[in-house]
């Protein structure tokens, strides 16, 4: 069995943003050359997330809108967590949205239902943030 592993890093230039980052992780895949197995997909940060959904405009807006009602970010007051930080809301959002994705591979290629694509979900951002790629099989 082969393993492969790869960092993809990411500053988004505001607080908050989704990222299709599919076509990252099909390099990651032919970099691999693994043609079966299993490819994981993590986020290495605690307030930013990894998840899989349809890659439409609409869909976004309304996520944004549904976690802002979840875990609004202000007031900052509201929340213990924040004192020496003002990103609760963000710890908050990364664990309804999740940490991780596993795909599984197949013929060489992420073996997906229709419209399926992977999101980078930055929930506090403005600085350099990493995501894992690890793929094992054969």
């Amino acid at each position: 069995m082969k393993s492969f592993r790869k960092e993809l890093w990411f500053k988004t230039p505001q607080r908050r943003a989704l990222i299709n980052i599919t076509s990252e992780v099909n390099e990651c895949l032919r970099e691999s050359g693994i043609k079966e197995g299993l490819c994981l997909v993590n986020a290495m940060h605690i307030t930013a997330s990894v998840f899989i959904n349809d890659d439409e405009a609409g869909l976004h807006s309304d996520f944004e809108t549904w976690l802002e009602k979840l875990a609004p970010e202000k007031p900052h007051s509201q929340y213990a967590h924040n004192g020496f930080e003002d990103n609760a809301d963000a710890h908050m959002k990364r664990q309804i949205m999740g940490r991780e994705v596993t795909c599984a591979v197949t013929d060489g290629a992420l073996d997906f239902g229709p419209w399926e694509q992977i999101f980078y979900g930055e929930f506090d951002g403005l600085r350099s943030k990493r995501v894992l790629v690890k793929i094992i099989g054969e």
